[in-house]
């Protein structure tokens, strides 16, 4: 970690509180011109750093300004992941999926400002304006998952993500099946999964994983189309709450999605935070369209459903579409 990175973690662990350049120094084992440096660099990327007399410096308390070094910084100094963030890409899905194919190792994570072709599933657009939202993708090599693990991969990152929500921001989401989180009866978060398939082994190559948050706008913000069907997490976010910090806790929550695929301890969650079971739901396929009751979530993560005739089924496909009618 760079001394620039290592003062932003430090004042943002000082979560408003002056530090004084002697003791910054101190803690970090650094020089006080190196302090100074990082400081002068901070500010230079944008960062609100006050210098207070006889008291240090001070990090405004209200600074969501997205950097690799603002995520970084929240990380544990173990943490598998490499950030960068871009102030403008087509889509992180894809621009990650490209790195892939050239060889990027597990644990790269993107994150950008804005995306001109944000997506969702099924080649649905991803509403993705600058500043409001958190648009971020981050790459697996797993090496136990097989392809048939794409939808359990999925959830476990639903799950990962609502408790991320929670515990930077103090907000309570649910999921919709398979992908979507939801406050109240407005989805205010997007998931898509993309694996590659090891065609040899039957396993799963590399997945990119990508999750747009709608973080903080105005409900007058959002395209007329979607209104009634979207909002965010805040219209004005609390002091200290960030979008550095939602992707920090997101990335430390994923870090154990492997094994949390393989023992399903996530289920039980994933059910307790749904929004679909016990409900009349409406199923379209390019095959059928049916009405049922979504009565569980399998092992796979599937949703099982109840026909009208009392058989039960379980939807596994990414390529079905789910409504409740209630």
């Amino acid at each position: 970690m760079t001394s620039k990175s290592r003062v932003l973690s430090a004042l943002l662990q000082a979560a408003g509180e002056a530090v004084s350049g002697q003791a910054l120094a101190a803690r970090l084992g650094i020089s006080r011109a190196a302090v100074w440096k990082a400081v002068a660099a901070l500010r230079e990327d944008g960062y609100a750093i006050e210098a207070m007399p006889n008291r240090g410096y001070r990090l405004a308390a209200a600074e969501d300004i997205l950097t690799s070094e603002s995520v970084a910084a929240l990380l544990p100094p173990e943490s598998p992941w490499r950030v960068r963030v871009y102030p403008q890409l087509a889509s992180t899905n894809r621009t990650l999926k490209q790195m892939a194919s050239e060889g990027e190792k597990s644990g790269a994570v993107i994150l950008a400002e804005t995306q001109s072709q944000g997506r969702g599933r099924m080649g649905r657009d991803f509403f993705s304006p600058p500043g409001s939202g958190l648009y971020m993708s981050f790459l697996l090599r797993p090496a136990t998952l097989l392809t048939g693990d794409a939808v359990l991969l999925t959830t476990a990152v639903s799950v990962a993500v609502a408790r991320a929500i929670a515990a930077s921001c103090g907000v309570q989401v649910g999921i919709k099946w398979v992908n979507d989180l939801y406050l109240g009866d407005r989805k205010v978060c997007g998931i898509l999964t993309e694996a590659a398939s090891d065609l040899e082994s039957g396993g799963i190559d590399s997945v990119v994983i990508g999750i747009g948050v709608n973080f903080c706008a105005r409900q007058e913000q959002f395209p007329p189309e979607l209104r009634e069907t979207a909002r965010a997490l805040f219209e004005t976010p609390p002091a200290g709450v960030t979008r550095s910090r939602l992707a920090a806790a997101i990335l430390r929550e994923a870090e154990g999605l492997e094994e949390a695929c393989r023992t399903r301890a996530f289920l039980e969650e994933y059910r307790a935070r749904s929004i679909l079971l016990g409900k009349p739901v409406r199923c379209t396929s390019a095959r059928e369209t049916f009405e049922a009751m979504a009565v569980d979530i399998d092992a796979q993560g599937g949703l099982v459903v109840r026909r009208a005739d009392g058989t039960q089924c379980a939807l596994h496909t990414g390529e079905v579409t789910v409504r409740r009618m209630d």
